[in-house]
């Protein structure tokens, strides 16, 4: 049964992720701006959790977040959803390259073929649940990768 927000979710997420990518692309540090680093320095944990999830190309958990989402629905065998929710992810990572790719572009080519091999799963004339899995797998396993060489 379709829920009302069905529509209202991927849009606030691209929204999310469009605004994490346009902020993102900031080349000054923090430390150069002394009204910006106050803050910071107020929410540690906050801080420590981000350099956690983030990797060489930036913070990705907007984009594995997505990837997370279309994951769940292929595991409940909702291919034609998983389909739909997988091209929030498409818009939001090619909407993103032009900040992502410069800081990191053999990390960014290595994510980039997960996520087309994952739309590839995803959109084939008769999609398999099995293939559909071990692509969203992959992907979550080269998101998780990347994040770890921070």
């Amino acid at each position: 049964m379709p829920t009302r927000h069905s529509f209202t979710r991927p849009v606030v997420t691209l929204l999310a992720v469009l605004f994490l990518a346009m902020t993102a692309g900031c080349s000054k540090p923090a430390e150069q701006s002394g009204a910006a680093s106050a803050p910071a320095t107020t929410s540690q944990p906050a801080a420590a959790a981000q350099t956690e999830s983030t990797s060489r190309l930036g913070d990705l958990t907007a984009f594995r977040s997505i990837a997370t989402d279309v994951a769940t629905i292929v595991n409940n065998g909702n291919l034609p959803a998983a389909r739909t929710r997988i091209k929030d992810l498409e818009v939001a990572w090619d909407s993103a390259e032009a900040g992502l790719k410069p800081r990191a572009a053999d990390d960014w080519h290595v994510l980039d073929r997960a996520i087309d091999r994952a739309l590839a799963a995803l959109r084939a004339i008769a999609p398999n649940q099995t293939d559909c899995k071990a692509a969203m797998a992959e992907l979550l396993k080269t998101f998780d990768t990347l994040q770890g060489k921070a």
